[in-house]
């Protein structure tokens, strides 16, 4: 009886270290990217980058999560989800140090690292929670998912006063976001170790089948809807991210106000970050969840192209933070939802990200150019509504009632 106890107070550890192991990741996913945007004028300034090459701050990160995300399931049959996750989290840690350095060509490459990082661990967390919590998908996507948005909305709004109210400019306002990395460090390390070894063994089991499962998702029409999905709305996420705070500047508020009204964007968006995922996994279909959303975006990036005043700017703002927000937690949770277990997850995961992110990537870039080009915000905005459209139209399709390989 005292050997049982002895288990089941293992067991609870054990599985309370993953819980909390998820929630550090979930805190790694954004801080690293969301702190750029109300910066990349500071540091557009200080090194001489275009409108265009600045964009590419928030781009390149989209375009790691694109090379690597198919190579994740592959990672993560030979090393476990544990050890995957580990090699994320160096990635990350190195590519914010290097970044944080005053040159053109190290701003660059640590900014391409951090992707490589995030990337491991965005493909892999549903991936882990299809694993461990299989009978509470929708509920541990809300909660990791809104343990994002906290810090992700965090890093927007305190990366002004970093840089220049304590006057320690953009490296240090960077550099802090290592800290949540260097945590998830000690956390997986432990979960590593304690890894059971039956797990071990049926992810051995599963290497040979690997490349047979990649090419059975990237054949089914349900997974590149899924991919689609993630990619459209990725995109608007990473525009609003890089450029709603220079927007915001056209309204006259200063570049503190801009950062922090990025971060209340982001605030505003976390109940329906916590809620669109169990309500996903109540409802039969989700369509109507991505039709209520799209409404919300289209209001949003339409009162900041035709409005002119200081309530317009923060009405347009919550619109917006509610369809950034809903959006991204619905694309998780249709990871989760679309696959039948674990390994499902991971492939779809990895297909999804891959393809969703080469869209992604294209959007803060072009949007850049467009304002190069047209030296105002009207194209740009209304490109970014169009995009808005096509979130709501592959969205009917990822919000089918089925799974991928049906």
């Amino acid at each position: 009886m005292r050997e049982k106890l002895k288990w089941d107070h293992a067991d609870k550890l054990y599985r309370a270290a993953v819980f909390l192991g998820i929630i550090v990741l979930a805190l790694n996913l954004r801080p690293a990217i969301t702190s750029v945007g109300p910066l990349i004028g500071i540091i557009r300034d200080d090194i001489g980058l275009s409108n265009w090459s600045a964009g590419m701050l928030t781009s390149l990160p989209l375009i790691a999560f694109a090379v690597m995300s198919p190579i994740v399931p592959w990672l993560r049959h030979r090393l476990s989800n544990e050890w995957a996750m580990l090699v994320g989290l160096f990635l990350l840690s190195g590519g914010i140090g290097i970044r944080s350095m005053p040159l053109a060509w190290l701003l660059f490459a640590g900014t391409l690292l951090i992707g490589f990082g995030i990337a491991v661990l965005n493909v892999l967390i549903p991936s882990v929670i299809k694993e461990k919590f299989p009978l509470r998908v929708g509920l541990m996507t809300s909660i990791y998912s809104t343990a994002m948005g906290v810090l992700a909305a965090l890093a927007s709004g305190l990366s002004v006063p970093i840089a220049s109210n304590l006057h320690l400019g953009w490296e240090a306002a960077l550099f802090v976001w290592i800290l949540p990395a260097v945590v998830g460090v000690g956390i997986w390390v432990y979960l590593a170790l304690k890894r059971d070894k039956n797990n071990s063994v049926a992810i051995a089991g599963h290497h040979s089948q690997a490349n047979a499962g990649n090419q059975q998702i990237m054949r089914s029409p349900l997974a590149w809807q899924v991919a689609l999905f993630m990619g459209m709305q990725s995109m608007l996420f990473y525009v609003s991210i890089a450029w709603l705070p220079e927007i915001l500047l056209d309204y006259g508020v200063s570049k503190a106000t801009a950062g922090w009204m990025l971060s209340f964007t982001q605030f505003i968006g976390l109940p329906a970050s916590f809620l669109v995922p169990v309500i996903a996994e109540k409802s039969s279909s989700q369509r109507r969840i991505v039709f209520v959303l799209t409404i919300c975006a289209i209001g949003g990036y339409s009162g900041l192209l035709l409005g002119s005043s200081y309530t317009t700017m923060v009405v347009s703002v919550i619109f917006i933070g509610i369809s950034l927000a809903g959006n991204f937690a619905l694309a998780l949770t249709f990871l989760s939802m679309r696959a039948r277990n674990a390994k499902q997850a991971a492939e779809l995961s990895g297909m999804a990200q891959s393809l969703g992110y080469i869209l992604a990537a294209v959007g803060p870039i072009l949007i850049g150019y467009m304002f190069d080009f047209t030296e105002a915000w009207t194209v740009p905005l209304l490109t970014i509504m169009g995009v808005s459209l096509l979130v709501l139209f592959f969205g009917i399709g990822a919000g089918r009632n089925k799974h991928v390989l049906d």
